[in-house]
């Protein structure tokens, strides 16, 4: 992906930001702590949502599949952890309906934030109408009650400027973040489709978040992305209100980093 000259100066600039234990605390309270295994059962989200009540205090949310919101609502019992869960995930081949349907129930059971796969084949492939339609769809059954965070699949796009274009859409259609990846093709994210989704959300002038998904599981690489967010946006801008992670391996290695020792082991296959 070929960035602009503005955009490559700011990977340059973030290039050797430093891992410290400051940064590492900070990057836990913006995780969305995830679980998106094909053979996840109610233990293994239960675990996740014990898990995320670190000794370095909460996540910002755990992410599972919408079959098990309802477990996360039990285990969280209230607290300040939030749920998130995925629709038309992860080919971001479904219709509309179908779309609408999952984010309904879903919120019914509980989900706090609806992450939506943008059909980006279809949207490589030279359509917008359609993805953007469903991307509006979500956005009017998720109201006033959900978050409605973007799945780019921003590996899929080889070209910056189609990026930037999925990005506008995915923000004119209502998005509260713009998500690199589900995780589940390769690359994943990548700080060149991090700078190119931060600078369409600056571009944008609207309250629109960021979400670095997928491949992330060390501390030094989560601080890079954070160091970007600072420089493109402004330094105190990456808030859990506007700044996530979505992992499982990574929250092990930011409380290595942060001075709390490893917790339980992550999931076998992580996110």
């Amino acid at each position: 992906m070929k960035l602009s000259a503005e955009l490559q100066q700011a990977l340059d600039a973030v290039a050797d930001a430093p891992s410290d234990a400051a940064g590492a605390r900070r990057a836990i309270g913006m995780l969305d702590l995830t679980s998106l295994n094909d053979d996840d059962a109610d233990a293994a989200v239960e675990a996740l949502c014990a898990r995320a009540d670190t000794s370095a205090g909460p996540v910002a949310a755990v992410c599972v599949w919408p079959r098990f919101v309802a477990t996360a609502r039990k285990a969280l019992d209230g607290g300040p952890i939030r749920i998130a869960t995925v629709v038309n995930f992860p080919s971001g081949e479904a219709d509309a309906a179908s779309v609408v349907a999952e984010t309904r129930a879903a919120i019914a059971d509980g989900a706090h934030e609806i992450d939506v796969v943008l059909p980006y084949r279809a949207y490589i492939n030279g359509a917008r109408t359609q993805p953007v339609a469903l991307l509006k769809a979500c956005r009017e059954a998720c109201g006033d009650k959900a978050l409605m965070k973007v799945i780019l699949e921003s590996g899929q796009f080889s070209d910056a400027d189609l990026l930037g274009w999925a990005s506008r859409d995915a923000i004119a259609a209502g998005a509260d973040f713009l998500k690199t990846s589900t995780g589940k093709t390769q690359p994943a994210a990548t700080l060149d489709a991090a700078a190119v989704m931060l600078d369409s959300i600056y571009e944008s002038g609207k309250p629109v978040g960021f979400k670095a998904a997928g491949g992330i599981r060390d501390a030094a690489e989560a601080a890079m992305f954070l160091a970007l967010a600072d420089h493109l946006l402004g330094e105190g801008w990456a808030t859990p209100q506007t700044f996530r992670f979505g992992a499982s391996s990574l929250l092990d290695a930011l409380l290595d980093t942060a001075g709390f020792g490893g917790a339980s082991a992550a999931p076998a296959a992580g996110y």
